[in-house]
């Protein structure tokens, strides 16, 4: 996927120094990640039925599903072995490795919970279109961009560890179906989500030098920005307003 850049590099414009790097990538999440989305400020306000949170964690399965994929991609773009041993441990992380099961396991036992069949959620058979559209497009836009720009695009979970914090305590305080225990994804997450940015960023602002190498820095994370809102204006449209379900996706039931 050859991704076009939004903000081209303006003629003789000084490089940004990290700081000043640091401070774009922030601005962009500031404006456009999914936190502000209204699918999900319905989600943490418990102003979603059930069958609507069940969609919603159905859908996202297709997420948590292709990370350790997207993953993998980034380490074949990494010549450094030591990059990749580093990096490899976002693979374990929701794989799993011995006595812990991963990420993965984690967000089965909240479907579970849900009601939801664990081999319907793993088929990805009712998952709607755009969910997998736009999860196969950061896949493939990870396999195809150098590592510095597959890298960028990881840099979301700048932001992630206060949409976690908000969904542990908007879920368990809005939702009478929805248990402590099963928010244990997120839990994890809260502790693994800065770990791994610590070090992405670091790399980033270590690496990404010249205006072009910056502008195309920014691009990725606005990139996978895109990837992540895309998927809730695809659930808000299906299962909020104006309610169009397309064909073989999920259709709530009732209990």
């Amino acid at each position: 996927m050859t991704f076009q850049f939004v903000r081209p590099p303006v003629a003789d414009a000084a490089p940004m120094s990290p700081s000043e790097l640091e401070a774009a990538l922030h601005a962009i999440g500031a404006e456009r990640y999914h936190n502000l989305h209204p699918f999900h400020k319905l989600l943490h306000g418990g102003k979603l039925s059930k069958n609507q949170v069940r969609a919603w964690a159905l859908n996202r399965y297709c997420y948590q599903a292709a990370i350790p994929r997207k993953d993998h991609a980034v380490m074949a773009r990494l010549e450094d072995r030591e990059l990749r041993r580093i990096w490899l441990q976002r693979v374990l992380d929701h794989d799993g490795r011995d006595a812990d099961r991963g990420g993965i396991e984690r967000w089965l036992i909240l479907t579970d919970h849900l009601g939801l069949d664990r081999e319907y959620v793993i088929s990805q058979q009712g998952a709607l279109p755009a969910t997998r559209f736009a999860v196969e497009a950061y896949v493939r836009f990870v396999w195809d961009n150098p590592g510095l720009v597959a890298i960028s695009s990881c840099l979301t979970e700048l932001f992630a560890p206060k949409i976690h914090a908000e969904r542990i305590s908007g879920m368990l305080e809005h939702y009478d179906f929805v248990e402590d225990r099963v928010m244990a994804y997120f839990r994890k997450r809260l502790d693994q989500a800065p770990r791994d940015v610590d070090f992405a960023l670091r790399y980033v602002l270590d690496n990404a030098k010249t205006v072009e190498q910056q502008t195309a820095v920014l691009n990725a994370l606005t990139f996978k920005c895109n990837v992540l809102w895309a998927q809730l204006d695809a659930l808000y449209a299906a299962y909020v307003s104006p309610g169009m379900i397309p064909p073989g996706a999920f259709v709530p039931q009732e209990d």
